[in-house]
């Protein structure tokens, strides 16, 4: 990209969030600086309530080696678990009604309902850039099973998916796992880009998102690695540095919808781009999280699935909160770059 030599800074803009962002590399590191040792917490494995599931924990869904076990068994030999969270943020409710409340003239509230899962695999010290394809790929057939699941319940209108790995990223505990979180509401950040889609389908007559991914696989400097079905890219209007997006290259609104050949896709892509990140930047904590169509059942042809992964590698601060416009000081395409080479 050429040089602004009058202003080293840039404004850029993201086009399916409509939000703006500053690259200013000037106040930056260069890449291997960002390397960073997240903070390891050491347990006692005989306290780590991952480590010691029991019957009790009435697991949904149950891996033995890529293998199914029956719901509420947990076998000698499991290797990936979905339990309900014991600590849910939202409670499921046999009424199939939600109430709600008006509180004075301007404040309302309703219920938050909802159904909140846990995905753990067994390993305590293997986390998804340590894994093998296999174990990957039962972590990713979890999601998919799960998501088929929760969808049928009439109260569920979005299904957050997400993985937090290490303690500066939300982990609350080490043990490496995942969340489910369904919601009456939809993400008001995905509801923008639902929103920004659809002008962009209904004045293009194409998706925004495939318009975005051949110009990102045509011009390559920020495309950090594909295979058959997926690319994976380093925005070009980055919130943060070094975040990646997981996209697929077929256009397709609903993450559940994947095939087999698909998933293993995206099973090898995912674990790729967080062996790079591990490697690049000295296994930071990070987080990967899904946006995909809401299950409402309305239309959302014109989005377009994709998976982000966000490394820690700053704090947000008072220009951030105030202006709602984030910093980043690396550009996106030496990041990319930089991960390419790992």
């Amino acid at each position: 990209m050429k040089k602004n030599i009058c202003c080293p800074s840039q404004l850029r803009y993201d086009a399916v969030s409509k939000d703006w962002v500053v690259v200013s590399p000037g106040r930056g590191k260069r890449p291997e600086e960002y390397k960073r040792q997240r903070q390891i917490v050491n347990m006692d494995l005989g306290k780590c309530p991952f480590c010691n599931l029991t019957v009790e924990s009435n697991p949904r869904l149950v891996f033995f080696a890529g293998k199914t076990a029956s719901p509420g068994i947990l076998p000698d030999d499991w290797t990936l678990a979905v339990i309900p969270n014991k600590f849910p943020a939202l409670y499921p409710i046999e009424s199939g009604k939600i109430c709600q409340w008006k509180i004075g003239p301007l404040y309302r509230s309703i219920d938050a309902v909802g159904f909140c899962e846990v995905v753990i695999t067994r390993d305590h010290y293997r986390d998804i850039g340590l894994m093998d394809l296999p174990a990957v790929e039962e972590i990713i057939t979890a999601y998919q099973s799960r998501y088929l699941e929760l969808k049928q319940n009439k109260l569920v209108k979005y299904i957050s998916i997400f993985h937090n790995h290490g303690a500066e990223a939300g982990a609350s505990q080490p043990h490496p796992h995942s969340q489910i979180i369904t919601s009456p509401l939809i993400d008001v950040d995905l509801l923008g880009e639902l929103e920004n889609s659809k002008k962009y389908w209904r004045n293009r007559k194409k998706c925004l998102s495939c318009a975005m991914t051949a110009f990102e696989l045509k011009d390559r400097q920020r495309l950090i690695y594909e295979n058959a079905d997926y690319a994976a890219i380093c925005p070009f209007a980055s919130k943060t540095a070094f975040k990646v997006i997981i996209t697929p290259k077929f256009h397709s609104p609903r993450f559940e919808d994947m095939d087999l050949a698909q998933k293993k896709g995206l099973t090898q892509i995912l674990s790729a781009v967080i062996k790079k990140i591990r490697q690049a930047l000295g296994d930071p904590a990070y987080n990967f999280y899904l946006h995909t169509a809401p299950c409402d059942k309305k239309d959302y042809s014109h989005y377009h699935w994709h998976l982000s992964v966000v490394p820690k590698t700053a704090i947000m601060a008072g220009f951030e909160m105030g202006m709602r416009i984030e910093i980043t000081t690396i550009e996106p395409e030496t990041a990319a770059a930089y991960l390419r080479e790992q």
